[in-house]
């Protein structure tokens, strides 16, 4: 199953467009987002995704209501950390700040969290892999990307999302 991963789009529109066509032209069969969408306005360019969504949210969120009431045409958001089971099984955990992370026992496969803004893909020492897509926004670090993830193999991968401007 191919997952496309990003966080951190803190409304930038042109990005979060771009971000769903990378997931459109990789056949993502899930996207997971991992936090500050910020405002509602940002979930329309998202109905144009040919999967769902799973997300949760950011420490920026402005408008809670208006996101959640967004994102149930596309799927689904909640308060972080929480985990979801793929239809091959993997065991994916989402948060948005890592340090949620810091002494959670217990199974999960893969953990997927941002809020750095600094792209990241680490395994531990049991072999599990943690995730952070980077910034889809480029307003920090102006290196927009996002991340993918096959889960039958378990590889993972950056995207730089070319063709934006900022």
């Amino acid at each position: 199953m191919l997952i496309g991963i990003f966080a951190d789009s803190h409304d930038h529109l042109d990005h979060i467009r771009r971000a769903v066509e990378v997931f459109n032209e990789a056949d993502c069969q899930l996207v997971v987002f991992a936090g500050d969408l910020v405002s509602s306005f940002a979930v329309p360019p998202l109905r144009q995704l040919k999967c769902k969504i799973v997300g949760c949210f950011g420490d920026n969120e402005g408008n809670k209501t208006g996101v959640t009431a967004g994102m149930r045409i596309v799927g689904t958001i909640g308060e972080p950390p929480f985990g979801f089971k793929t239809p091959d099984g993997r065991r994916i955990l989402v948060t948005h700040m890592d340090r949620s992370l810091r002494g959670v026992e217990g199974d999960f496969d893969v953990a997927i969290y941002a809020h750095t803004h600094k792209p990241s893909i680490t395994r531990d020492e049991q072999g599990r892999l943690f995730i952070n897509p980077g910034e889809t926004s480029g307003w920090s670090y102006g290196k927009p990307t996002v991340a993918l993830l096959e889960t039958t193999t378990m590889e993972a991968q950056i995207v730089p999302l070319k063709g934006t401007r900022d």
